[in-house]
Protein backbone atom coordinates (compact mmCIF):
# COMPACT_ATOMS: atom_id res chain seq x y z
CA UNK A 1 0.00 0.00 0.00
CA UNK A 2 3.01 2.23 0.83
CA UNK A 3 4.02 1.53 -3.12
CA UNK A 4 0.56 2.48 -4.05
CA UNK A 5 0.64 5.74 -2.39
CA UNK A 6 4.21 6.99 -3.35
CA UNK A 7 2.32 6.11 -7.07
CA UNK A 8 -0.15 8.92 -6.16
CA UNK A 9 2.22 11.09 -5.40
CA UNK A 10 4.20 11.75 -8.09
CA UNK A 11 1.79 13.91 -10.68
CA UNK A 12 2.87 11.88 -13.93
CA UNK A 13 2.09 8.67 -12.76
CA UNK A 14 -1.07 9.54 -11.16
CA UNK A 15 -2.26 11.44 -13.93
CA UNK A 16 -1.61 8.04 -16.44
CA UNK A 17 -3.39 5.62 -13.63
CA UNK A 18 -6.52 8.23 -13.13
CA UNK A 19 -6.22 8.09 -17.31
CA UNK A 20 -6.09 4.44 -17.31
CA UNK A 21 -9.45 4.09 -15.15
CA UNK A 22 -11.40 6.48 -17.00
CA UNK A 23 -10.67 4.72 -19.71
CA UNK A 24 -11.85 1.67 -18.51
CA UNK A 25 -15.05 2.76 -16.90
CA UNK A 26 -15.86 4.31 -20.42
CA UNK A 27 -15.13 1.23 -22.00
CA UNK A 28 -17.55 -0.49 -19.28
CA UNK A 29 -20.08 1.85 -19.89
CA UNK A 30 -20.06 1.63 -23.96
CA UNK A 31 -20.47 -2.13 -23.22
CA UNK A 32 -23.59 -2.17 -21.10
CA UNK A 33 -25.30 0.49 -23.39
CA UNK A 34 -27.62 -1.18 -26.04
CA UNK A 35 -27.93 -1.21 -29.50
CA UNK A 36 -30.30 0.47 -31.76
CA UNK A 37 -32.93 -1.87 -32.58
CA UNK A 38 -32.59 -4.89 -30.31
CA UNK A 39 -35.29 -5.99 -28.19
CA UNK A 40 -33.87 -6.70 -24.75
CA UNK A 41 -36.96 -7.33 -23.21
CA UNK A 42 -38.12 -10.50 -24.70
CA UNK A 43 -34.82 -12.01 -25.24
CA UNK A 44 -33.55 -11.30 -21.74
CA UNK A 45 -34.52 -14.51 -20.18
CA UNK A 46 -32.12 -16.37 -23.34
CA UNK A 47 -29.14 -13.97 -22.56
CA UNK A 48 -29.01 -15.17 -19.03
CA UNK A 49 -29.43 -18.78 -20.37
CA UNK A 50 -26.26 -17.89 -22.95
CA UNK A 51 -24.57 -16.60 -20.44
CA UNK A 52 -24.77 -18.99 -18.10
CA UNK A 53 -23.70 -21.65 -20.80
CA UNK A 54 -19.92 -22.14 -21.65
CA UNK A 55 -20.30 -24.74 -24.07
CA UNK A 56 -20.55 -22.73 -27.23
CA UNK A 57 -17.35 -21.21 -29.15
CA UNK A 58 -19.36 -18.08 -28.88
CA UNK A 59 -18.94 -17.74 -24.66
CA UNK A 60 -14.78 -17.09 -25.00
CA UNK A 61 -15.39 -14.76 -27.13
CA UNK A 62 -18.33 -12.96 -24.81
CA UNK A 63 -15.92 -13.51 -21.85
CA UNK A 64 -12.96 -11.40 -23.47
CA UNK A 65 -16.08 -8.45 -24.38
CA UNK A 66 -17.36 -8.53 -20.66
CA UNK A 67 -20.59 -10.00 -21.69
CA UNK A 68 -21.14 -7.07 -24.41
CA UNK A 69 -21.20 -9.99 -27.49
CA UNK A 70 -24.27 -11.66 -26.01
CA UNK A 71 -25.65 -8.29 -25.69
CA UNK A 72 -25.47 -6.76 -28.58
CA UNK A 73 -24.50 -3.34 -26.76
CA UNK A 74 -22.66 -1.36 -28.66
CA UNK A 75 -19.37 -2.40 -27.73
CA UNK A 76 -20.69 -5.94 -29.20
CA UNK A 77 -17.63 -6.24 -31.31
CA UNK A 78 -15.12 -5.39 -29.00
CA UNK A 79 -11.46 -5.33 -29.82
CA UNK A 80 -11.23 -8.61 -31.65
CA UNK A 81 -11.37 -7.29 -35.12
CA UNK A 82 -8.20 -5.22 -34.26
CA UNK A 83 -6.62 -8.10 -33.16
CA UNK A 84 -7.59 -10.50 -36.10
CA UNK A 85 -6.07 -7.51 -38.13
CA UNK A 86 -3.06 -7.34 -36.01
CA UNK A 87 -2.67 -11.25 -37.12
CA UNK A 88 -3.19 -10.87 -40.82
CA UNK A 89 -0.50 -7.56 -40.58
CA UNK A 90 2.36 -9.69 -38.82
CA UNK A 91 1.67 -12.78 -40.81
CA UNK A 92 2.05 -10.48 -44.10
CA UNK A 93 5.02 -8.91 -42.92
CA UNK A 94 6.55 -12.71 -43.53
CA UNK A 95 5.09 -12.75 -47.08
CA UNK A 96 5.06 -9.29 -48.16
CA UNK A 97 8.51 -7.59 -48.95
CA UNK A 98 7.23 -4.40 -48.25
CA UNK A 99 5.72 -5.33 -44.98
CA UNK A 100 8.90 -6.56 -44.11
CA UNK A 101 11.04 -3.46 -45.35
CA UNK A 102 8.51 -1.38 -43.21
CA UNK A 103 9.44 -3.33 -39.90
CA UNK A 104 13.44 -2.78 -40.28
CA UNK A 105 13.12 0.74 -40.73
CA UNK A 106 12.10 1.36 -36.78
CA UNK A 107 9.50 3.62 -35.56
CA UNK A 108 8.39 4.97 -39.06
CA UNK A 109 8.04 1.58 -40.02
CA UNK A 110 5.89 1.06 -36.90
CA UNK A 111 3.40 3.75 -37.47
CA UNK A 112 3.05 2.90 -40.85
CA UNK A 113 1.80 -0.78 -40.21
CA UNK A 114 -0.12 0.52 -37.56
CA UNK A 115 -2.25 2.72 -39.84
CA UNK A 116 -2.77 -0.20 -42.19
CA UNK A 117 -3.95 -2.22 -39.14
CA UNK A 118 -6.45 0.19 -38.47
CA UNK A 119 -7.68 -0.04 -41.96
CA UNK A 120 -7.94 -3.72 -41.73
CA UNK A 121 -9.85 -3.39 -38.24
CA UNK A 122 -12.61 -1.19 -40.15
CA UNK A 123 -12.88 -3.53 -42.95
CA UNK A 124 -13.43 -6.45 -40.45
CA UNK A 125 -15.71 -4.85 -37.77
CA UNK A 126 -18.11 -3.84 -40.67
CA UNK A 127 -18.19 -7.26 -41.99
CA UNK A 128 -18.60 -9.26 -38.58
CA UNK A 129 -21.21 -6.42 -37.61
CA UNK A 130 -23.22 -7.13 -40.59
CA UNK A 131 -22.47 -10.78 -40.33
CA UNK A 132 -23.90 -10.37 -37.17
CA UNK A 133 -27.02 -8.61 -37.27
CA UNK A 134 -27.72 -11.10 -40.58
CA UNK A 135 -28.02 -13.90 -38.04
CA UNK A 136 -29.55 -12.14 -35.66
CA UNK A 137 -32.42 -10.55 -39.19
CA UNK A 138 -32.46 -14.48 -39.70
CA UNK A 139 -33.03 -15.59 -35.91
CA UNK A 140 -30.33 -17.63 -35.81
CA UNK A 141 -28.32 -15.42 -33.47
CA UNK A 142 -29.05 -16.89 -29.89
CA UNK A 143 -30.78 -20.18 -31.32
CA UNK A 144 -33.20 -21.19 -34.12
CA UNK A 145 -36.48 -19.25 -34.12
CA UNK A 146 -35.24 -17.14 -31.20
CA UNK A 147 -36.31 -13.17 -32.26
CA UNK A 148 -33.72 -10.83 -31.31
CA UNK A 149 -34.39 -7.43 -32.72
CA UNK A 150 -37.69 -5.40 -32.55
CA UNK A 151 -40.37 -7.17 -35.00
CA UNK A 152 -41.44 -3.80 -37.21
CA UNK A 153 -37.70 -3.44 -38.33
CA UNK A 154 -36.58 -2.36 -41.55
CA UNK A 155 -33.44 -2.06 -43.95
CA UNK A 156 -32.70 1.59 -42.74
CA UNK A 157 -32.64 -0.30 -38.97
CA UNK A 158 -30.35 -2.69 -39.83
CA UNK A 159 -28.36 -0.34 -41.47
CA UNK A 160 -28.04 1.54 -38.04
CA UNK A 161 -27.80 -1.33 -36.08
CA UNK A 162 -24.34 -2.25 -38.31
CA UNK A 163 -23.15 1.31 -38.43
CA UNK A 164 -23.76 1.15 -34.67
CA UNK A 165 -21.97 -1.81 -33.84
CA UNK A 166 -18.61 -0.69 -36.03
CA UNK A 167 -18.77 2.59 -34.70
CA UNK A 168 -18.17 0.77 -31.38
CA UNK A 169 -15.34 -1.20 -32.20
CA UNK A 170 -13.52 1.70 -34.18
CA UNK A 171 -14.12 3.65 -30.56
CA UNK A 172 -12.32 0.80 -28.53
CA UNK A 173 -9.80 0.47 -30.95
CA UNK A 174 -8.88 4.52 -30.45
CA UNK A 175 -9.56 3.87 -26.55
CA UNK A 176 -6.80 1.23 -26.63
CA UNK A 177 -4.17 3.28 -28.35
CA UNK A 178 -5.23 6.19 -26.39
CA UNK A 179 -4.71 3.93 -22.83
CA UNK A 180 -0.98 2.68 -24.88
CA UNK A 181 -0.05 6.25 -25.34
CA UNK A 182 -1.02 8.24 -22.26
CA UNK A 183 -1.97 5.52 -19.88
CA UNK A 184 -0.01 2.86 -18.10
CA UNK A 185 0.40 -0.81 -20.06
CA UNK A 186 -0.81 -2.08 -23.00
CA UNK A 187 -4.45 -0.66 -23.88
CA UNK A 188 -5.47 -3.80 -25.88
CA UNK A 189 -4.45 -5.77 -22.87
CA UNK A 190 -6.53 -3.86 -20.08
CA UNK A 191 -9.41 -4.14 -21.58
CA UNK A 192 -9.42 -7.59 -22.14
CA UNK A 193 -8.73 -7.39 -18.26
CA UNK A 194 -11.84 -5.18 -17.39
CA UNK A 195 -13.78 -7.48 -19.52
CA UNK A 196 -12.86 -10.90 -17.65
CA UNK A 197 -12.53 -9.58 -14.39
CA UNK A 198 -16.08 -8.02 -14.26
CA UNK A 199 -17.87 -11.03 -14.71
CA UNK A 200 -15.69 -12.32 -11.76
CA UNK A 201 -18.55 -11.35 -8.83
CA UNK A 202 -21.76 -12.82 -11.00
CA UNK A 203 -20.00 -16.44 -12.45
CA UNK A 204 -18.54 -16.64 -8.80
CA UNK A 205 -22.01 -16.35 -7.34
CA UNK A 206 -23.34 -18.51 -9.93
CA UNK A 207 -21.13 -21.36 -8.91
CA UNK A 208 -21.63 -20.96 -5.36
CA UNK A 209 -25.71 -20.74 -6.23
CA UNK A 210 -25.73 -24.06 -8.26
CA UNK A 211 -22.74 -26.10 -6.58
CA UNK A 212 -22.92 -24.99 -3.07
CA UNK A 213 -20.15 -23.68 -0.61
CA UNK A 214 -17.84 -27.18 -0.83
CA UNK A 215 -17.53 -26.62 -4.80
CA UNK A 216 -16.99 -23.44 -4.59
CA UNK A 217 -14.08 -23.90 -1.83
CA UNK A 218 -12.75 -26.19 -4.11
CA UNK A 219 -12.74 -24.28 -7.32
CA UNK A 220 -11.16 -20.51 -5.35
CA UNK A 221 -8.46 -23.37 -4.18
CA UNK A 222 -8.06 -24.27 -7.55
CA UNK A 223 -7.69 -20.77 -8.76
CA UNK A 224 -5.17 -19.82 -6.09
CA UNK A 225 -2.99 -22.90 -7.10
CA UNK A 226 -3.14 -21.76 -10.88
CA UNK A 227 -2.29 -18.08 -9.87
CA UNK A 228 0.79 -19.11 -8.40
CA UNK A 229 2.19 -21.48 -10.60
CA UNK A 230 0.92 -18.98 -13.32
CA UNK A 231 3.28 -16.05 -11.87
CA UNK A 232 6.17 -18.64 -11.19
CA UNK A 233 5.96 -19.40 -14.96
CA UNK A 234 5.84 -15.57 -15.88
CA UNK A 235 8.35 -14.41 -14.02
CA UNK A 236 11.03 -17.21 -14.50
CA UNK A 237 14.15 -15.75 -16.61
CA UNK A 238 17.09 -17.34 -18.04
CA UNK A 239 20.11 -15.43 -17.55
CA UNK A 240 22.92 -15.09 -20.23
CA UNK A 241 26.12 -13.25 -18.39
CA UNK A 242 27.43 -11.12 -20.40
CA UNK A 243 30.89 -9.35 -20.39
CA UNK A 244 31.53 -6.18 -21.78
CA UNK A 245 35.79 -4.62 -22.63
CA UNK A 246 37.30 -2.34 -21.85
CA UNK A 247 37.49 0.75 -24.41
CA UNK A 248 39.04 3.99 -23.98
CA UNK A 249 37.39 6.94 -25.11
CA UNK A 250 39.28 10.44 -24.55
CA UNK A 251 40.96 10.20 -21.25
CA UNK A 252 37.73 8.20 -19.75
CA UNK A 253 37.18 4.26 -19.35
CA UNK A 254 34.34 2.72 -20.59
CA UNK A 255 32.97 -1.08 -20.01
CA UNK A 256 34.51 -3.67 -17.97
CA UNK A 257 31.51 -4.66 -15.98
CA UNK A 258 29.83 -7.66 -16.02
CA UNK A 259 25.82 -7.97 -16.58
CA UNK A 260 23.47 -10.66 -17.97
CA UNK A 261 20.52 -10.82 -20.98
CA UNK A 262 17.17 -11.85 -19.17
CA UNK A 263 15.52 -14.32 -21.26
CA UNK A 264 12.10 -14.71 -20.20
CA UNK A 265 10.69 -18.35 -20.59
CA UNK A 266 7.51 -17.17 -21.74
CA UNK A 267 8.55 -14.61 -24.06
CA UNK A 268 5.34 -14.15 -25.87
CA UNK A 269 3.57 -13.49 -22.96
CA UNK A 270 -0.33 -13.83 -22.94
CA UNK A 271 -0.55 -12.78 -26.87
CA UNK A 272 -0.40 -16.74 -29.00
CA UNK A 273 -3.51 -17.27 -26.62
CA UNK A 274 -5.78 -14.18 -27.57
CA UNK A 275 -4.71 -14.45 -31.06
CA UNK A 276 -5.84 -18.38 -31.07
CA UNK A 277 -9.15 -17.49 -29.41
CA UNK A 278 -9.89 -15.28 -31.72
CA UNK A 279 -8.78 -16.58 -35.10
CA UNK A 280 -10.50 -20.24 -33.69
CA UNK A 281 -14.26 -18.77 -34.05
CA UNK A 282 -13.89 -17.02 -37.46
CA UNK A 283 -14.58 -20.35 -39.65
CA UNK A 284 -17.54 -20.51 -37.47
CA UNK A 285 -18.65 -16.80 -37.80
CA UNK A 286 -18.25 -17.28 -41.64
CA UNK A 287 -20.17 -20.12 -42.06
CA UNK A 288 -23.30 -19.37 -39.89
CA UNK A 289 -23.06 -15.89 -42.25
CA UNK A 290 -23.11 -18.06 -45.48
CA UNK A 291 -25.48 -20.44 -43.99
CA UNK A 292 -28.07 -17.84 -42.77
CA UNK A 293 -29.11 -16.79 -46.46
CA UNK A 294 -29.89 -20.35 -47.25
CA UNK A 295 -33.12 -21.58 -46.77
CA UNK A 296 -32.30 -25.05 -45.73
CA UNK A 297 -29.04 -26.07 -44.18
CA UNK A 298 -26.88 -29.21 -45.84
CA UNK A 299 -24.97 -31.43 -44.08
CA UNK A 300 -21.97 -31.03 -45.82
CA UNK A 301 -18.73 -32.58 -44.85
CA UNK A 302 -17.36 -29.76 -43.89
CA UNK A 303 -20.57 -28.77 -41.34
CA UNK A 304 -20.20 -32.12 -40.05
CA UNK A 305 -16.29 -32.54 -39.67
CA UNK A 306 -15.09 -29.10 -38.83
CA UNK A 307 -18.17 -26.59 -37.66
CA UNK A 308 -19.82 -28.83 -35.30
CA UNK A 309 -16.58 -29.69 -33.62
CA UNK A 310 -15.32 -25.81 -33.65
CA UNK A 311 -18.31 -25.07 -31.77
CA UNK A 312 -17.91 -27.58 -29.08
CA UNK A 313 -14.93 -26.36 -27.17
CA UNK A 314 -14.89 -29.78 -24.90
CA UNK A 315 -14.19 -31.92 -27.98
CA UNK A 316 -10.93 -33.27 -28.58
CA UNK A 317 -11.05 -31.70 -32.30
CA UNK A 318 -11.05 -28.39 -30.75
CA UNK A 319 -8.76 -29.00 -28.03
CA UNK A 320 -6.59 -29.99 -30.57
CA UNK A 321 -6.77 -27.53 -32.83
CA UNK A 322 -6.58 -24.77 -30.09
CA UNK A 323 -3.65 -26.11 -28.46
CA UNK A 324 -1.48 -26.45 -32.04
CA UNK A 325 -2.47 -22.69 -32.80
CA UNK A 326 -1.55 -21.26 -29.21
CA UNK A 327 1.79 -23.22 -30.20
CA UNK A 328 2.26 -22.01 -33.58
CA UNK A 329 1.68 -18.09 -32.53
CA UNK A 330 3.86 -18.69 -29.50
CA UNK A 331 6.62 -19.10 -31.94
CA UNK A 332 5.75 -16.95 -34.90
CA UNK A 333 4.80 -13.90 -32.19
CA UNK A 334 8.45 -14.46 -30.73
CA UNK A 335 10.30 -14.82 -34.03
CA UNK A 336 8.30 -11.51 -35.18
CA UNK A 337 9.68 -9.65 -32.08
CA UNK A 338 12.95 -10.76 -30.93
CA UNK A 339 15.65 -11.04 -33.78
CA UNK A 340 19.07 -13.24 -31.94
CA UNK A 341 21.08 -11.94 -34.57
CA UNK A 342 19.65 -7.88 -34.08
CA UNK A 343 20.74 -8.58 -30.98
CA UNK A 344 23.76 -9.73 -31.10
CA UNK A 345 24.79 -7.00 -33.48
CA UNK A 346 24.20 -4.38 -30.39
CA UNK A 347 26.37 -6.41 -28.18
CA UNK A 348 29.07 -7.06 -30.65
CA UNK A 349 28.73 -2.85 -31.30
CA UNK A 350 29.29 -1.91 -27.40
CA UNK A 351 32.06 -4.26 -27.14
CA UNK A 352 29.92 -7.37 -25.26
CA UNK A 353 30.29 -10.53 -25.67
CA UNK A 354 29.32 -13.45 -23.52
CA UNK A 355 32.04 -15.80 -21.94
CA UNK A 356 32.99 -18.54 -24.03
CA UNK A 357 30.65 -17.59 -27.37
CA UNK A 358 32.27 -15.46 -30.03
CA UNK A 359 30.64 -12.39 -30.80
CA UNK A 360 28.91 -11.84 -33.92
CA UNK A 361 27.19 -15.03 -35.35
CA UNK A 362 28.08 -17.50 -32.82
CA UNK A 363 26.70 -15.17 -30.43
CA UNK A 364 23.01 -14.95 -32.20
CA UNK A 365 23.11 -18.63 -32.97
CA UNK A 366 23.73 -19.08 -28.90
CA UNK A 367 21.40 -17.11 -28.72
CA UNK A 368 18.48 -18.87 -30.97
CA UNK A 369 19.81 -22.05 -29.43
CA UNK A 370 18.86 -20.83 -26.14
CA UNK A 371 15.38 -18.74 -27.10
CA UNK A 372 13.98 -21.98 -28.88
CA UNK A 373 14.38 -24.18 -25.87
CA UNK A 374 12.74 -21.56 -23.95
CA UNK A 375 10.18 -20.85 -26.06
CA UNK A 376 9.84 -25.08 -26.42
CA UNK A 377 8.87 -24.60 -22.47
CA UNK A 378 6.95 -21.52 -22.70
CA UNK A 379 4.24 -22.68 -25.67
CA UNK A 380 4.10 -26.21 -23.57
CA UNK A 381 2.83 -24.21 -20.41
CA UNK A 382 0.81 -21.84 -22.32
CA UNK A 383 -1.03 -24.89 -24.55
CA UNK A 384 -1.45 -26.54 -21.10
CA UNK A 385 -3.03 -24.05 -19.11
CA UNK A 386 -5.53 -22.68 -21.67
CA UNK A 387 -6.78 -26.50 -22.70
CA UNK A 388 -6.71 -27.57 -19.61
CA UNK A 389 -10.43 -26.66 -18.42
CA UNK A 390 -11.38 -27.89 -21.77
CA UNK A 391 -10.39 -31.34 -21.06
CA UNK A 392 -11.26 -31.68 -17.64
CA UNK A 393 -15.18 -30.56 -19.13
CA UNK A 394 -14.35 -33.00 -21.91
CA UNK A 395 -13.89 -35.59 -19.17
CA UNK A 396 -16.82 -34.77 -17.03
CA UNK A 397 -15.45 -32.75 -14.47
CA UNK A 398 -17.09 -29.99 -12.87
CA UNK A 399 -20.45 -28.80 -13.89
CA UNK A 400 -19.45 -25.48 -14.19
CA UNK A 401 -17.81 -25.63 -17.24
CA UNK A 402 -15.32 -23.26 -16.14
CA UNK A 403 -12.80 -22.89 -19.29
CA UNK A 404 -14.77 -20.23 -20.80
CA UNK A 405 -15.37 -18.53 -17.55
CA UNK A 406 -13.33 -16.14 -15.41
CA UNK A 407 -11.89 -18.85 -13.39
CA UNK A 408 -10.92 -20.82 -16.38
CA UNK A 409 -7.47 -21.07 -17.24
CA UNK A 410 -7.00 -18.97 -20.55
CA UNK A 411 -8.95 -16.15 -18.30
CA UNK A 412 -6.77 -16.59 -15.06
CA UNK A 413 -3.44 -16.49 -17.61
CA UNK A 414 -4.39 -13.54 -19.30
CA UNK A 415 -5.49 -11.62 -15.93
CA UNK A 416 -2.32 -12.63 -14.50
CA UNK A 417 0.05 -11.88 -16.86
CA UNK A 418 -1.45 -8.24 -17.99
CA UNK A 419 -1.47 -7.72 -14.20
CA UNK A 420 1.86 -8.50 -13.52
CA UNK A 421 3.16 -6.40 -16.82
CA UNK A 422 0.82 -3.23 -15.61
CA UNK A 423 2.66 -3.38 -12.54
CA UNK A 424 5.97 -3.65 -13.05
CA UNK A 425 5.85 -0.39 -15.33
CA UNK A 426 4.41 0.97 -12.70
CA UNK A 427 7.56 -0.23 -10.55
CA UNK A 428 9.67 1.40 -13.67
CA UNK A 429 8.35 4.68 -13.30
CA UNK A 430 8.52 4.63 -9.11
CA UNK A 431 11.96 3.54 -9.57
CA UNK A 432 12.71 6.61 -11.67
CA UNK A 433 11.19 8.73 -9.08
CA UNK A 434 13.63 6.93 -6.15
CA UNK A 435 10.20 5.95 -4.41
CA UNK A 436 9.95 1.87 -3.17
CA UNK A 437 8.16 -0.04 -5.94
CA UNK A 438 5.43 -3.11 -5.38
CA UNK A 439 8.08 -6.24 -6.08
CA UNK A 440 10.75 -6.20 -3.46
Amino acid sequence: MSALVSAFKDADLRKKILFTIAMIVLYRIGAQIPSPGVDYASISGRLRELTQDQSSVYSLINLFSGGALLQLSIFAIGIMPYITASIIVQLLTVVIPHFEELKKEGQAGQSKMMQYTRYLTVALALLQSAGIVALADRGQLLGTGVEVLKADRGIFDLVVLVLTMTAGAILVMWIGELMTERGIGNGMSLLIFAGIATRLPSDGAGILASSGGGIFAMVLVAVIILVVGVVFIEQGQRRIPVQYAKRMVGRRQYGGTSTYLPLKVNQAGVIPVIFASSLIYVPVLITQIVQSGQAQVSDNWWQRNVIQYLQTPSSWQYILLYFVLIIFFSYFYVSVQYDPAEQAENMKKYGGFIPGIRPGRPTAQYLGYVMNRLLFVGALYLGIIAVLPNIMLDLGVGTTNAGSTPFGGTAILILVSVALTTVKQIESQLLQSNYEGFLK
